[in-house]
């Protein structure tokens, strides 16, 4: 279970980078109808709207979405065997997020790369990052209540930063989808000044770098344990690569590349937060799964 959903997580960020991908190389509608490439073809074939290359990327993408099926299904066959009830339903989220977002894909394509579409299609796979991460950590734990490991007010600290992490991407797609890259000339952009847009971007940024910063910080003073220690101190590193990609990107004039790079980042930043929340808090790490399995040995 515990592979299967790590690998969830995987395909799940991996997807935001090809996607990503597609809108940076314009092939966008490289595929230009849904579920077909083309109106007569559901495979790739010469088309007067685009290059070979570009429909090659876009298919390539939505072929990578059938790895990504594949493996929810296994997440889910993985927790339905293992007969927990508190699972099942976190396990549920990926195969039925993977439905969802094929066909969230088909409207994106319809409605001509629309940002607003395409921000929900990556906030969607943010989304599912944290189900296939909760069901990594409760894999190998017990269904009882949680007990905080730190003070009160560092979990709550915690939960701050997730929502705060949670606003930026969301101010991250909003500035995506102001700036170039759109993913084809005909897409339209948010109507939005890209220099405001981006000001508050950075400003969001510094927020979640102090409160990030606060979160270590007051780990380290109350001696709190070494694994949320030690997260916290990842999450704050990848944070600080993650805000030169962004400052860089941004004095090239957002060169498709580093734009790229910067998609990934904000993958794993999502998941050290993740992780770091996760730390903060424990319980038993003896399944009633495993109590049945004993049993059923002896």
């Amino acid at each position: 279970m515990r592979a299967w959903a790590l690998a969830a997580v995987v395909v799940n960020a991996g997807i935001t980078v090809t996607g990503a991908a597609v809108r940076l190389t314009g092939s966008g509608l490289g595929c230009p109808t849904w579920p077909r490439c083309t109106a007569d073809s559901f495979v790739p074939v010469p088309h007067p709207d685009h290059s070979p290359i570009n429909t090659a990327i876009e298919f390539g993408n939505r072929m990578f979405s059938l790895l990504v099926l594949a493996v929810a299904i296994a997440v889910f066959l993985a927790a339905w065997r293992l007969r927990r009830r508190s699972l099942i339903p976190l396990a549920l989220v990926q195969p039925l997020g993977v439905v969802f977002q094929a066909l969230w894909g088909g409207l994106v394509v319809r409605t001509a790369l629309n940002p607003v579409t395409v921000s929900v299609h990556f906030l969607v796979s943010i989304g599912m990052i944290a189900a296939a991460y909760m069901l990594f950590a409760r894999s190998t734990e017990g269904d009882g209540p949680t007990v905080p490991v730190v003070h009160p007010w560092i979990v709550t600290l915690g939960r701050v930063l997730t929502g705060a992490m949670l606003v930026l991407l969301v101010a991250g797609v909003v500035t995506t989808g102001t700036g170039p890259h759109s993913g084809d000339e005909r897409a339209s952009r948010f109507d939005f000044d890209i220099e405001v847009v981006a000001r508050i971007h950075a400003d969001v940024v510094w927020v979640v770098v102090g409160l990030s910063f606060a979160l270590l910080f007051a780990l380290y003073l109350t001696k709190a344990p070494e694994r949320a220690r030690k997260a916290a101190l990842i999450l704050f590193g990848v944070e600080i690569a993650q805000g030169i990609i962004g400052y860089v990107q941004y004095f090239l004039a957002v060169p498709a590349l580093l734009v790229g790079f910067h998609v990934l980042g904000a993958a794993l930043v999502w998941i050290a937060t993740l992780r770091v929340v996760h730390t903060l808090r424990e319980r038993s790490e003896i399944t009633e799964f495993a109590n049945r399995e004993s049993v059923a040995r002896v």
